[in-house]
């Protein structure tokens, strides 16, 4: 990519992702404008009220101005605003306004007196053992390890307190994450040299920086703690346009600076997430110019890279939805009962009551999760369609040659076999013996054959080449590679086949 190719600034998959530094977001006669990049190399965009398809602005990073106009702008077009770290923090969040019901906030006030908690908690932690157990058995093809999770989650209906399901869950998690430590991490060949020794495994989930996931010192567990921040991001949204409370949680306790319920709420989509990064990394390379490690060890995202990653935020706010709208309905339910017979939560996030009121049956809409595109494996270089680019799906053919000439030389022979190499390697012999060094052309050197010759080998197919010198076709793609340089009496036939003389 050329050094001052700058991406456009375009929704992709609804997202609008700024990072950099002096990001502007401000409005011009109605319009939204936005601006961020790097010193020069900034990038520009302007959005009118109509076809915009902005659904989530999000920002990575603080450096930069949002003006008032701009954010009742994303108000009046239903799209919402994320402000996130790359280390996986959740800065700010906000979203359209929604009225919101008082009684149904008392009633998530009172969900531990009223019973309600536990109900929720149990179901919701129910849910997320069964996606771990899927993951252990599908993804990571351990089945000791899911039907150990499977036996902890037949432990559930049986709690009988929130603290009880919390150690059942912690003992599961356990397990969980022991299946993924030894899981290995690929990166492109030309990057291994800079990559550091303890990138090549997923690891401990807990970073030996903080004792909690918290500043991963990894690319796998920085990808999954930044998913995890837009899949929080998303759960807040759910619940304040249900007109919940982010803050009162039922699982997770109260805490100062925490969304407990958003925490709640994205428990049994966290596999969900989970399942995206294993299918991603066991099938592809990770590039290291796609994170930066800190002083202190800490692995961050790259902005570029942070970006990409944001295009999933629609995908789980999606999947997090029905569960948001079951839990409020599960607040409601432990309200009073004449309250609940003159009201309902409205389902603003699925549409499944006007779904059901029309007579349709309603399935949840799921988006399928924006796949990243395939980079090679040897270089990195991206938007490739198989395992390498052009220019090194070359050289790994040459290399996956010469290994299978190896091979094939090592193998035992049938006497014809001997007797036919011992015939080819006695004429070479006899004609390397007779050939005089005086009958090459005096420009025909060593130098002319190096800087004339061999370059233009790599325009001429192994076939001729072996056709020419008369020899074994592995032998000749070391030729053309330059890794055996060709007894001299085989220079005049090579000049002749790439059409090179004393007038070059």
């Amino acid at each position: 990519m050329p050094q001052d190719f700058v991406p456009a600034i375009e929704p992709r998959h609804g997202v609008i992702t700024l990072y950099g530094y002096g990001i502007n977001i401000r409005i011009d006669r109605g319009h939204l404008l936005v601006e961020d990049g790097i010193g020069p190399a900034r990038r520009h965009a302007r959005f009118s009220r109509v076809g915009h398809g902005v659904k989530r602005l999000v920002v990575i990073g603080s450096d930069g101005i949002i003006s008032l106009a701009a954010l009742r702008w994303l108000a009046d077009q239903g799209a919402a605003f994320v402000m996130l770290e790359r280390d996986g923090k959740v800065l700010a969040v906000t979203g359209p306004v929604r009225p919101s019901d008082a009684k149904l906030r008392r009633a998530q006030a009172l969900a531990h007196s009223s019973g309600a908690a536990l109900k929720i908690t149990r179901e919701l932690i129910s849910q997320k053992l069964t996606g771990q157990e899927q993951v252990a058995r599908h993804k990571l093809l351990d089945s000791s390890t899911a039907d150990k999770i499977a036996r902890f989650n037949a432990e559930i209906p049986k709690a009988d307190s929130i603290g009880t399901v919390r150690l059942i869950e912690a003992q599961a998690a356990l397990a969980y994450w022991s299946a993924w430590s030894t899981l290995p991490i690929n990166f492109p060949r030309n990057d291994l040299r800079r990559v550091p020794g303890h990138w090549f495994r997923f690891g401990a989930r807990i970073s030996p920086l903080t004792g909690s996931p918290r500043l991963a010192a990894n690319p796998p567990n920085a990808i999954l703690n930044y998913l995890y921040s837009l899949l929080e991001s998303e759960a807040r949204l759910a619940a304040a346009a249900l007109g919940l409370d982010p803050g009162l949680g039922v699982l997770h306790v109260d805490a100062p600076n925490r969304d407990s319920l958003a925490l709640d709420l994205l428990e049994p989509i966290r596999p969900q997430v989970d399942a995206y990064l294993l299918d991603w990394i066991t099938r592809q390379p990770l590039r290291r110019e796609w994170f930066f490690e800190q002083r202190d060890g800490n692995c961050r995202l790259m902005g570029p890279f942070a970006a990409r990653l944001s295009e999933t935020a629609v995908t789980w706010g999606r999947a997090v939805a029905p569960i948001a709208e079951w839990v409020a309905q599960a607040f409601w339910s432990s309200a009073s009962k004449s309250a609940t017979k003159k009201h309902s939560v409205p389902t603003r996030l699925t549409q499944r009551r006007r779904s059901e009121g029309r007579g349709n049956k309603f399935s949840a809409q799921v988006n399928p999760v924006p796949r990243q595109g395939k980079i090679c494996e040897v270089c990195g270089a991206e938007g490739v369609q198989n395992r390498y680019c052009r220019s090194c799906a070359v050289e790994v053919s040459r290399e996956t040659m010469a290994q299978v000439a190896l091979i094939g030389h090592a193998k035992p022979k049938t006497r014809q076999a001997k007797a036919r190499i011992s015939k080819v390697l006695s004429n070479h012999a006899v004609a390397n013996s007779w050939w005089s060094p005086s009958s090459l052309p005096a420009w025909l050197n060593e130098e002319y054959y190096t800087e004339e010759i061999q370059p233009r080998l790599r325009t001429v197919k192994v076939r001729e080449i072996a056709q020419a010198l008369q020899v074994s076709k592995p032998y000749a793609a070391f030729i053309r590679a330059g890794r055996r340089r060709p007894h001299p009496r085989h220079w005049q036939a090579l000049a002749e086949l790439v059409g090179v003389s004393s007038d070059v």
